[in-house]
């Protein structure tokens, strides 16, 4: 088929686009500016017109769009006009997917890692919403097995369309609510429905509202199940070893109880159709992936993390993750900036971010990464007041440094310690030096 993907420089969709792209269809696309996602896809072979364009709609079989192109798009307007069938990405995903072997993650934290670590230990096709380290990109395809790791996203529902054979479920905690119309009926039946519809159940149990669910499943109880947890440094890359249920002892890239969970769950799903030794071999396979405790820089006197966390929850993990490694490393100054991502959710988790950041030694609050929504005041000068806090309008990487800056100045330079960056927006740009 001809597929043209409209949004194809999100790392979902171009996910999807480079998963056909493997199985031999014929893929292009469009997206509002060039990107890094952008040039690897061009590198690959697929083409990508910028900005959109109707005349990138040609003889094309099908339009798949990611959730927030419009009917009003050129493109859109331009394949309907043709007769071309177009369809948004999680309408897509029931075509797309209906022939592999899904094991669908889904959670409001943890997806992108949970999913890693199962590609890494499972042969077959991988779509992940990050890049995982252990192959260089969010996509692996095998065309030789029907096995297919997905991360699957509630944020639109489009995880009730990804065909779950095993529906792995890492938490459930209301997030994304303005899709869902604030109504938590409509969210918690909507994740109902996702785990009944799968074959194979493994979920956290001890999740508030999973521990409610009745169907049949492998149930993590993460406080009983999971033992003798421990950080270490090996080559100087940190690993969290533990003990699950009688299955023996794993280390898997990463500090964190929750990196523990992620892989515990991981590990049952894999048990089901592998032995645990080749499991635990694999394991050490996952390196990370990309923008989740990333370590971009290690100087002689700092060390620059790069975060995707933008939910008090996921920054509070990292938080103990970033406090356990500067314990071991000897390291006393935590220095965390943070780029609220979306008014609406920065305003509906206000009190959980005002503790979330617990341990940082120095706070600094960037403006928030609107995404479009419209502008909201928030008092974060006095809801943070607790926090030695600093109000910047960005970073600039200077080296092993990271320069704090307002109105086109360089008012503060971050030099030691370990310096992370949370946010989904374009802050790890920022940290990184790439803006």
């Amino acid at each position: 088929m001809k597929i043209h993907f409209i949004g194809i420089g999100g790392i979902g969709i171009s996910g999807l686009a480079q998963y056909m792209h493997f199985k031999g269809h014929e893929i292009t696309g469009s997206d509002v500016s060039d990107s890094r996602i952008v040039k690897i896809l061009r590198d690959k072979g697929i083409e990508v017109t910028i900005p959109h364009n109707k005349l990138a709609i040609t003889d094309q079989d099908l339009v798949i769009h990611s959730a927030i192109i419009r009917a009003n798009n050129p493109e859109v307007v331009a394949a309907t006009e043709k007769g071309i069938k177009v369809l948004a990405r999680r309408e897509a995903l029931l075509d797309l997917l209906h022939e592999q072997k899904v094991y669908a993650v889904a959670g409001a934290h943890g997806k992108s890692t949970t999913s890693a670590i199962l590609a890494a230990i499972m042969d077959g096709s991988a779509i992940i919403g990050a890049e995982s380290k252990a192959f260089g990109s969010n996509v692996r395809y095998d065309d030789q097995c029907e096995q297919l790791i997905f991360e699957a996203d509630e944020s639109d529902g489009s995880f009730l369309n990804s065909n779950p054979y095993c529906a792995i479920v890492i938490n459930a905690e209301p997030e994304h609510m303005e899709y869902y119309k604030y109504d938590y009926e409509l969210f918690y039946n909507s994740y109902r429905k996702f785990i009944s519809s799968a074959k194979l159940r493994v979920i956290n149990a001890e999740d508030e509202f999973l521990s409610t669910i009745e169907d049949e499943a492998i149930r993590l109880y993460p406080s009983k199940d999971i033992s003798d947890i421990n950080y270490l440094l090996i080559d100087d890359e940190p690993f969290t070893s533990f003990t699950l249920k009688d299955l023996g002892s794993f280390s898997v890239w990463g500090f964190g109880e929750h990196i523990a969970i992620d892989a515990a769950l991981a590990i049952l799903a894999a048990n089901e159709s592998m032995d645990i030794e080749t499991i635990r071999i694999r394991l050490l396979h996952f390196k990370g992936i990309k923008k989740r405790f990333d370590i971009v820089s290690k100087g002689e006197k700092s060390i620059i993390i790069d975060d995707y966390g933008h939910h008090p929850t996921e920054i509070a993990a990292t938080m103990s993750s970033v406090k356990a490694y500067a314990e071991l490393k000897g390291i006393k100054k935590i220095t965390a900036i943070w780029q609220p991502h979306k008014y609406s959710r920065t305003i509906d988790n206000l009190e959980a971010f005002t503790q979330c950041f617990e341990g940082a030694d120095k706070l600094v609050i960037l403006p928030v990464w609107a995404a479009s929504e419209a502008e909201q005041f928030i008092d974060f000068v006095n809801e943070f007041k607790e926090y030695n806090l600093e109000m910047m309008d960005y970073l600039k990487r200077d080296g092993e440094a990271v320069n704090l800056c307002r109105h086109n100045e360089v008012i503060e330079s971050v030099e030691e310690g370990i310096i992370v960056g949370f946010g989904a927006g374009d802050i790890t740009y920022q940290i990184r030096g790439e803006k």
